[in-house]
């Protein structure tokens, strides 16, 4: 799954590489701070969970660069909010 990210498709997808990086980097420390998987894919790696999550379109950035989920593109559940984690 990691082969992925050599992928221009989840380049394309994201927007580019910079938001590509910054997608992968604000989800891994929203799952690392106890966030829930948004896809099973039978693997405990944060990494490959982030990588399908981009994939299946589960994830996204908004235009000020907070991680969303799908369902919350228009007026749905609250933005993930990373600024208040700890």
């Amino acid at each position: 799954m990691l082969k992925d990210l050599f992928e221009e498709s989840i380049v394309n997808k994201v927007g580019g590489r910079f938001k590509l990086a910054t997608l992968i980097q604000k989800r891994l420390v929203q799952l690392n701070a106890g966030s829930r998987p948004l896809v099973n894919i039978g693997s405990d790696n944060k990494m490959e969970i982030v990588i399908q999550e981009i994939m299946q379109d589960k994830i996204h950035l908004d235009t000020t660069i907070n991680v969303r989920a799908a369902a919350e593109k228009e007026g749905g559940p609250p933005v993930l909010d990373l600024e208040n984690l700890g």
